[in-house]
């Protein structure tokens, strides 16, 4: 048994030449899962990457870490992997978590317009923390409905950060207290 399968019975049960995933459980914080990714993602593997995932997030694990250091390419379909395991998780009360990210795959995320939408940690302990203060601080304000400041569009901030309103684009960012400021 591999140690990915010790962590998700059958997660190696298929692998893919062009993209190694190795799994690592966090203990101090329930529900958290390490993805180191080696390789690249792009059209071609990106539903064995989805499937992966999939499987993780069916196994309980709703709080994601990608350590991104040994990914050297990501396609804009990659990308929407990624976009696709927030939708996943959020909604369970989990989130994603990029670390290391390369300068050239960064850019492709700021191209595309993803980088706000990622939260985005520059080391292991960072990330950790912040799901260790994510789940220990009872945000009270969140979810928290208001009006784009430039539009009036309702909308609704599930925690503290930067977004871009869905109707008019402006870039918003909303504090810890759910204060609403451009920019």
């Amino acid at each position: 048994m591999t140690k990915n399968d010790s962590i998700i019975p059958g997660f190696d049960d298929d692998m893919d030449d062009s993209l190694k995933i190795s799994l690592e459980k966090i203990d101090d914080v329930p529900s958290c899962l390490v993805i180191y990714l080696n390789g690249y993602i792009d059209t071609y593997n990106s539903t064995f990457f989805q499937k992966k995932m999939a499987k993780a997030v069916d196994a309980g694990f709703i709080k994601l870490i990608f350590n991104c250091a040994a990914l050297n390419y990501v396609s804009s379909t990659g990308i929407g992997s990624f976009t696709a395991f927030l939708k996943m998780v959020k909604p369970k009360g989990g989130d994603v978590v990029l670390l290391e990210i390369q300068p050239k795959v960064y850019e492709v995320f700021q191209l595309l317009g993803f980088a706000q939408f990622f939260n985005i940690r520059d080391s292991l302990e960072e990330a950790i923390d912040y799901y260790k203060q994510e789940s220990s601080a009872a945000e009270s304000v969140f979810p928290k409905i208001f009006s784009c400041p430039v539009c009036t569009k309702r909308l609704k901030a599930s925690k503290s950060g930067r977004f871009r309103c869905s109707e008019c684009k402006s870039i918003l960012a909303i504090d810890e207290q759910g204060q609403i400021v451009l920019g």
